[in-house]
């Protein structure tokens, strides 16, 4: 069976010690397909988590997705950052406009904590 997976991408170089490195820590009620999210927590390295906890209105929108598409993972590769969820089969695959604004809401807080890329326009 094939698996499919999304990526954000965002395009910072990370200068010094940090890395942008988090994923959503979900506490859920329910069993199976009633599983429900209770709460949303973002674990992970520096600076990053502390903001992404702090965004209230992301933890809400979070909180209105289902289970598998909260889980959300940011990680460093090279002088980019991923952004993405779990792995979907080709029925479930797929982003919502939702999911999309909460991985841009999530991109410009990692824009806001790293050196952006120099533009390689040359002209004046």
């Amino acid at each position: 069976m094939d698996r499919f997976q999304a990526h954000y991408i965002v395009n910072v170089t990370c200068d010094g010690p940090y890395i942008p490195l988090a994923r959503t820590s979900l506490n859920t009620k329910g069993h199976f397909a009633s599983k429900e999210l209770e709460s949303v927590y973002w674990d992970g390295l520096g600076p990053l988590p502390v903001t992404l906890n702090n965004d209230e209105e992301l933890k809400n929108m979070i909180l209105k997705q289902g289970v598998r598409d909260a889980a959300i993972f940011i990680e460093p590769t090279g002088d980019i950052v991923r952004i993405h969820g779990k792995w979907k089969n080709h029925l479930e695959f797929g982003v919502t406009k939702e999911q999309f604004e909460i991985y841009d809401r999530i991109a410009g807080h990692i824009k806001e904590l790293v050196t952006l890329k120099p533009s390689t326009n040359l002209e004046p």
